[in-house]
């Protein structure tokens, strides 16, 4: 059973910083890109930050130069670490590990709350 399992999230007030885990477990094999997603309430998924297998990163424009995408290959496990946090970050994030090549997979973790609010 493949699980991923997000932690980090919280209350942090405007221009604080936070850091995202996802831990996977199970067998999670062949993955092509590690993402993070956030969903606010009425609003569209969006895809925040990307790191492929060969550690290619890609951001959001909204949170370029503010978030950070990493992973830990050896514990399936990958990173945000956001900093200079503002409101408009207030969102649920969400870890995806996705498989393209040889067969489209998703992986998808529960979700973790963010709120920045003074």
């Amino acid at each position: 059973q493949v699980q991923l399992v997000e932690s980090g999230g919280g209350l942090v007030q405007p221009g604080g910083s936070l850091r995202l885990s996802c831990a996977a477990s199970g067998n999670i094999l062949r993955i092509d890109v590690m993402n993070w997603f956030r969903q606010a309430p009425g609003k569209q998924r969006e895809l925040v930050a990307s790191i492929s297998s060969s550690g290619s990163r890609s951001y959001a424009d909204s949170v370029k130069g503010r978030f950070t995408i990493s992973r830990e290959d050896a514990q399936n496990t990958i990173y945000l670490q956001m900093n200079s946090l503002k409101p408009e970050d207030t969102s649920v994030y969400y870890c995806n590990f996705r498989r393209v090549v040889g067969g489209f997979r998703d992986y998808w973790g529960q979700g973790t709350q963010v709120t920045v609010s003074s």
